[in-house]
């Protein structure tokens, strides 16, 4: 049972790990998204179509994640939250693109 235990420690670790990675790689779009709202020209065919692709792997990546029975309230909510975040963000890109 400590095995066990020790495994599902080790997994809940690495799983917050993963999402905080998940999280700060949707705070650096972001931070893209809004440079290009303040610039308005940085919106090129190549940008866009990089930029809509990176998202669209996101998007289909965060929405295809379980989650794991042994999370907590607080950790589910962080899956909720990065779920919002990306379609958030693509919203946001429409926008810049238009």
């Amino acid at each position: 049972m400590k095995r066990q235990d020790e495994m599902v420690d080790s997994f809940l670790i690495a799983h917050r790990e993963f999402m905080t990675n998940l999280k700060n790689s949707l705070a650096l779009i972001e931070e893209e998204l809004t440079e290009a709202e303040e610039i308005g020209k940085i919106c090129t065919g190549e940008w866009c179509r990089a930029t809509e692709s990176t998202l669209d792997e996101l998007t289909k990546f965060i929405f295809s994640l379980s989650e794991p029975r042994w999370v907590s309230d607080e950790d589910s909510k962080v899956l909720k939250d990065l779920r919002r975040k990306v379609h958030d963000l693509y919203a946001k890109y429409k926008g810049v693109a238009a």
